[in-house]
C-alpha cells in the first residue's frame, strides 16, 4: 500500500542480516527534506548496527522508483539558507550512503529523476526493471545536478553524464543506463527482479561482514572530500534557485 502522508514514509526490516529499507512519498516517491533526514539517519544507525550485513533500498508501489526532490518545497525556498539547507538533504543521503560500512543494493522498479539518479549511483549494486527510465531535468528548470553529479559521475562516466544532463527533457531507457553502468542488470518482470535481488542480498548476507565492509571502502576510495564538496554543491544549488531566470522556469513548469 502506498503512502498518503504529506512528508512521506520511511520503513525499515531486518531479517536474516539483510536490511530493507523503504521509502514512499504521495508524488511519486519524490523527496521532502524530512523524509532525507529520515533516511541519512537510518543508513547511520544501520552502519552501526552488528545485526545488519546487507541493506536493499526500494521505493513503494509499482511505478515511479523517485521522482527527485519535492517540487513543493522546491518552489518554497525563499533565502540561501533555505536552498542550502535542502539541498544538503540530498547531500547527505549519499553521504551516508557512501560511508555505510554495509553493501546496499538498490531495487529500482520505475522512472527515476534527478535526485533520484543520485540515489541509484550511491548504491553498490543495481537491480532494474525494463521500465526504470532516467532524466537529469535540472537544467530545465534553472538548476543544476551538482549535487549529485559526483555519485552518477563515478558510475557512469564524464561523457555520459554530459549526454543525460544536457539533453534535460529526454528519457534514457534501463538498457542505456546499464550499459553505461548505472544498473547491474534489467528485468522485464518485477517478480524475476524481486528474485535476484533476494538472492544476492541472502547470499552475501552469509559472507564475513568485515570482509564487505573492507570491501566497500576499497571501491569507495577516493571520495572522503564528498563530505564538504556535496555540501559545497548544495549552496552553489541554493543560489541557483533563488535566481530570477530559474524562478521563471520553476512558474512555467508548475502550469
Amino acid at each position: 500500500m502506498e503512502t498518503t502522508r504529506p512528508n512521506g514514509s520511511l520503513y525499515t526490516k531486518i531479517v536474516d542480516k539483510v536490511a530493507t529499507v523503504e521509502f514512499g512519498h504521495p508524488a511519486s516517491n519524490s523527496f521532502v527534506l524530512e523524509l532525507l533526514e529520515r533516511l541519512t539517519a537510518t543508513l547511520d544507525q544501520l552502519s552501526e548496527n552488528p545485526e545488519v550485513s546487507v541493506i536493499v533500498l526500494k521505493s513503494e508501489g509499482e511505478g515511479t522508483f523517485c521522482a527527485g526532490a519535492s517540487f513543493d518545497e522546491l518552489v518554497a525556498i525563499e533565502n540561501l539558507a533555505e536552498g542550502k539547507v535542502f539541498f544538503s538533504g540530498f547531500a547527505n543521503v549519499i553521504n551516508a550512503m557512501r560511508s555505510c560500512s554495509k553493501v546496499i543494493i538498490g531495487r529500482v522498479q520505475g522512472k527515476a529523476v534527478g535526485g533520484g539518479i543520485g540515489l541509484i549511483a550511491a548504491c553498490d549494486y543495481v537491480f532494474a526493471a525494463e521500465a526504470a527510465a532516467i532524466r537529469l531535468s535540472e537544467l530545465s528548470i534553472g538548476v543544476a545536478p551538482l549535487v549529485i553529479a559526483p555519485a552518477v559521475k563515478r558510475k557512469i562516466g564524464t561523457a555520459a553524464l554530459s549526454d543525460l544532463s544536457l539533453a534535460p527533457t529526454e528519457w534514457k531507457n534501463a538498457y542505456w543506463a546499464q550499459e553505461k553502468g548505472l544498473f547491474s542488470k534489467v528485468f522485464t518482470s518485477l517478480k524475476d527482479m524481486d528474485k535476484q535481488v533476494s538472492i544476492l542480498s541472502e547470499t552475501l548476507a552469509t559472507y564475513n561482514p568485515e570482509a564487505l565492509s573492507q570491501w566497500k571502502k576499497v571501491l569507495w576510495e577516493d571520495t572522503e572530500h564528498w563530505d564538504t564538496l556535496l555540501i559545497n554543491r548544495a549552496e552553489i544549488t541554493g543560489k541557483l534557485v533563488l535566481s530570477e531566470e530559474t524562478k521563471k522556469a520553476l512558474k512555467k513548469f508548475k502550469k
